[in-house]
């Protein structure tokens, strides 16, 4: 029959995979765009129709920007729980010198600004680590542990040792970690403190084939609380500073003690009833008084329905009035900052933006310095950090708001990561933060706008070609 040849060459495998390819592509102009930046479209669409069956497997993946129904709806079970402690919280009101910043993160991330904590700002690597090894030590009731890292190597050993005594002592203590931040050791610390009688568990397991949850969204809060009344925060992880080979960590931790302290065991416990659908205390104590600081506990990440990290910095970039300063590992900006930056240097405010030289993830490193001309143009500042990988996260804006916590200024912890940040509304505690942002620029070097700009052509190709992967990175 006439039709037998042409039907033929439809059945060929070549022909169906390239229709298979151009079905693919029809299909995810629609599905792509929806609840995803434009910039992340672009780079799904550009991944997709150049390579539409390895795409859509990546996709398959990573690209969905939520949680799975059950956890959003596991989650949501928890409103009351936050809804109460901010009540009992606000029952002692914070200072309102800070009042539209205090309400816009209260909004973002249900936990009010509490008057009356003690800060310690530790900016040294071996000291963080001691003291919080000092604190397990001197605990009395509960031990409880969130991080992105936890490894079994010399320092978590020395954690998990403090843990296992005060297990012996009769404590109850519970480990949260990410498995996919942990993977090289992840085997050993699970086995490590399940040994030493931790309740341990991972924070969004993987799983390849069932949804138990996203693939490429991942917990890298790093937040510590000893007996409900000691707490840490910051980007300090439970691993030696010099874990990578030839490159040694500069980190910052934050020890609070005071009321809001309970806004971090109440993060804790979201996180640990999310993962087990067990609430350790409906109603969780507020410690009394302990210091002048007035503090606040920012969460942000998928479970909530705006980018509370990125929200609040891209408006007090805008109402800044004399300097900003960010330190940041990794920055990939999306539209809205980088023009948040523009903005206020038009206005004249001084923007001092403080990077690591030493790198460890080179696509990452590409895509961010491929930002840096357009931000050199705007007149911000760019400092080098030299000699030490330099993971510290901090902003500090005037002297109205300094935040240290775990979130990066770029498109993952924005949009995909679980990020914990800590809001400082007091001068004094802002301007402690500030003088530790003040030594890393003391040890790095300026970037130069004109030999920025003289860098090799093949240079400028690698990180324009890794900017096109930076919504994705």
């Amino acid at each position: 029959m006439s039709w037998a040849p042409a039907l033929d060459r439809l059945l060929e495998p070549s022909t169906l995979y390239s229709a298979t390819e151009w079905l693919i592509r029809l299909i995810v102009l629609v599905i792509v765009p929806m609840r995803r930046t434009p910039a992340a479209a672009r780079s799904w669409l550009l991944l997709l129709f150049f390579q539409p069956i390895p795409g859509l497997l990546l996709f398959w993946l990573i690209g969905r920007p939520r949680f799975p129904r059950w956890r959003a709806e596991r989650f949501a079970r928890l409103q009351p729980f936050f809804a109460d402690l901010a009540a009992r919280l606000a029952a002692a009101p914070a200072p309102a010198a800070n009042a539209e910043v205090a309400a816009l993160a209260l909004r973002l991330g249900a936990l009010p600004a509490v008057a009356g904590n003690g800060l310690t700002l530790i900016d040294d690597y071996d000291a963080a680590v001691a003291r919080l090894v000092a604190d397990i030590a001197a605990a009395r009731h509960s031990v409880h542990i969130l991080v992105y890292i936890f490894a079994d190597d010399a320092t978590g050993r020395r954690v998990i040792a403090a843990l296992a005594d005060a297990v012996a002592r009769g404590l109850a203590v519970r480990v949260l970690f990410d498995p996919v931040g942990s993977h090289p050791w992840r085997r050993g610390t699970l086995a490590a403190l399940r040994a030493a009688g931790v309740e341990a568990r991972e924070a969004l397991p993987v799983s390849l084939f069932r949804a138990r949850t996203r693939r490429d969204m991942r917990n890298h809060r790093k937040l510590f609380v000893i007996d409900g009344t000691i707490g840490y925060v910051g980007s300090q992880n439970i691993v030696s500073k010099d874990f990578r080979p030839g490159i040694v960590n500069r980190d910052i931790a934050v020890r609070v003690t005071g009321p809001v302290v309970a806004e971090m065991a109440a993060v804790f416990q979201a996180d640990w009833f999310c993962e087990t659908e067990a609430l350790l205390e409906p109603q969780p104590p507020i410690p009394p008084p302990a210091g002048e600081a007035t503090l606040q506990l920012l969460p942000s990440g998928a479970d909530y329905p705006l980018e509370g990290f990125e929200t609040l910095l891209v408006w007090q970039i805008h109402a800044a009035r004399r300097r900003a300063i960010i330190v940041t590992p990794y920055l990939v900006p999306d539209d809205d900052l980088i023009g948040a930056l523009r903005t206020a240097r038009a206005r004249g405010v001084e923007i001092d933006l403080i990077v690591s030289a030493v790198v460890d993830q080179w696509l990452v490193h590409l895509a961010q310095c491929s930002y840096y001309d357009e931000i050199l143009s705007a007149g911000v500042r760019i400092h080098r950090y030299r000699d030490r990988l330099l993971h510290a996260k901090s902003v500090a804006i005037d002297d109205a708001l300094g935040i240290v916590g775990s979130s990066n200024v770029d498109l993952r912890s924005f949009q995909l990561n679980e990020e914990v940040s800590l809001l400082l509304h007091d001068r004094a505690s802002i301007g402690a933060l500030v003088a530790v942002q003040q030594s890393y620029i003391a040890g790095s070097d300026p970037l130069d706008p004109a030999a920025w700009r003289r860098r090799p052509r093949l240079r400028i190709l690698a990180e324009n070609l890794a900017r096109l992967l930076g919504p994705l990175l």
